[in-house]
């Protein structure tokens, strides 16, 4: 594996840990810019936001630019917002660093996952992609609860400028030795691909993603206050309980990524019946501290569990469109960061307390359910099969020179599905390395 991606991983490591720390940071950030805690949790939503808007806009807009001159671009910007969020002196100038932050990461990871395939020969491109994928992983095993350690310690600000150092590092390291990677023979055929959102399928797993995700992070935005103010454990207990949650994580991208494929549908219904159940478990039992720990682990384990069958959906049914098909999963998961974070402010300011931010995200997931079960009776109840890896295989073929994956010749899914690659496949399929090892 080039040492090259391993600092793509790096880079997702910082990108994943300045995007998930608020989550420990809300109450020292709520009370030295003088704001509420529901308030302080738009910062959340603010990021999710920013990934939003700026997946897709960026993933089209760098098309015909050199991918190591736009990493070098991203990666810095991206510093440099965690340096304006450090220094940030009101609550509105931290969250326009917040924003800016969110554009620059979303396109690292439109960019980076493209340039990992690239620099890979085709048999080993889902390792290249599970190496980034792992960055953010790490993020939540180590890089949240570090942050949180810090926050506690020696004050928010200086989490921010861990993730600057970070960010520093993983600078030097895309300029020194990501290589140049070959621009796209032509342009995407941006019109054709935006037919995908004519498919209700499509926006189906758009509900279906935004929904299991904002469950979920309606209830995590909120986690620190909860365990302090109603389990009653001590601040300092905070960080060990997120690594738990980043453990739970990593615990349910392995196990999803390796059945996914095989069983979509049943991953879907069971990881999201499962959050549903998690979350309804504590908001009954919050006040119980071993309750509330251990379920803070579960719900990293169903959440992640659940996300490599909803990345690999959407690529299923917007396979044919490579440009747009990550980019819509990315903006999908941040509707729900954005939208699960507002949801659980809006409770808490309605004096529902802050196990209610756990009640309103099983509300999120138990729609979700409902929107699977629709998406599978519309396709039919027929078995549901992965085709993502066409694109991704042909792209890949063109990017190294190879003549196995030409166009309209038949090519090896990672289900070991034999699928057609489809005609006028740009160079770069857009691969999205939002929390899956499917990609």
């Amino acid at each position: 594996m080039p040492l090259a991606v391993y600092i793509l991983g790096l880079s997702v490591f910082a990108l994943g840990t300045s995007e998930f720390m608020l989550s420990g940071l809300l109450p020292p950030i709520a009370d030295d810019m003088n704001v509420s805690i529901p308030r302080a949790g738009l910062l959340i939503s603010a990021f999710a936001i920013g990934m939003v808007i700026g997946a897709p806009l960026l993933a089209v807009a760098t098309l015909r630019l050199p991918r190591r001159t736009t990493l070098i671009t991203l990666i810095t910007v991206f510093g440099l917002g965690q340096v304006a969020g450090a220094l940030a002196p009101t609550y509105e100038v931290l969250f326009v660093s917040r924003v800016v932050s969110a554009f620059a990461c979303a396109g690292f990871w439109a960019v980076g996952a493209a340039v990992a395939i690239a620099m890979v020969p085709v048999n080993a491109r889902a390792r290249a992609m599970a190496v980034m994928i792992g960055g953010l992983s790490i993020a939540n095993v180590l890089g949240v609860p570090l942050g949180a350690f810090l926050g506690e310690n020696l004050g928010w600000r200086s989490a921010f400028w861990a993730v600057g150092a970070a960010s520093a590092v993983a600078l030097v390291g895309v300029a020194t030795l990501i290589p140049r990677i070959p621009l796209p023979e032509r342009k995407p055929r941006l019109k054709q691909e935006m037919a995908i959102y004519r498919d209700r399928q499509v926006w189906l797993s758009i509900v279906i993603t935004a929904l299991a995700a904002g469950g979920v992070f309606c209830a995590f935005s909120y986690l620190a206050p909860l365990l302090t103010d109603v389990a009653g454990l001590d601040s300092g207990w905070v960080p060990t309980v997120l690594a738990l949650f980043g453990i739970g994580a990593l615990v349910g991208t392995t196990i999803g990524g390796r059945v996914a494929d095989a069983h979509l549908f049943g991953v879907l219904m069971s990881g999201i019946a499962a959050s549903t159940v998690f979350l309804v478990a504590l908001a009954l039992f919050a006040s119980s501290p071993v309750a509330a720990v251990g379920l803070a682990f579960l719900l990293g384990l169903s959440a992640f569990y659940t996300a490599p069958a909803l990345n690999a959906r959407m690529f299923n049914v917007a396979g044919a469109a490579p440009t747009l098909a990550g980019a819509t999963t990315t903006a999908a998961f941040n509707l729900g960061n954005t939208g699960g974070p507002w949801l659980g402010g809006a409770v808490i300011d309605a004096d529902f307390g802050f196990t209610a931010t756990a009640w309103a995200g099983a509300a999120m997931t138990v729609v979700a359910l409902v929107a699977v079960v629709f998406s599978l009776r519309l396709q039919g109840g027929g078995r549901s099969r992965r085709v993502a890896g066409a694109p991704a295989a042909a792209s890949v073929a063109k990017a190294t020179g190879s003549a196995s994956a030409a166009p309209g010749a038949s090519v090896v899914g990672p289900a070991d599905v034999p699928v057609q690659a489809p005609v006028d496949v740009p160079v770069e399929a857009c691969a999205d390395g939002r929390p899956s090892t499917t990609a």
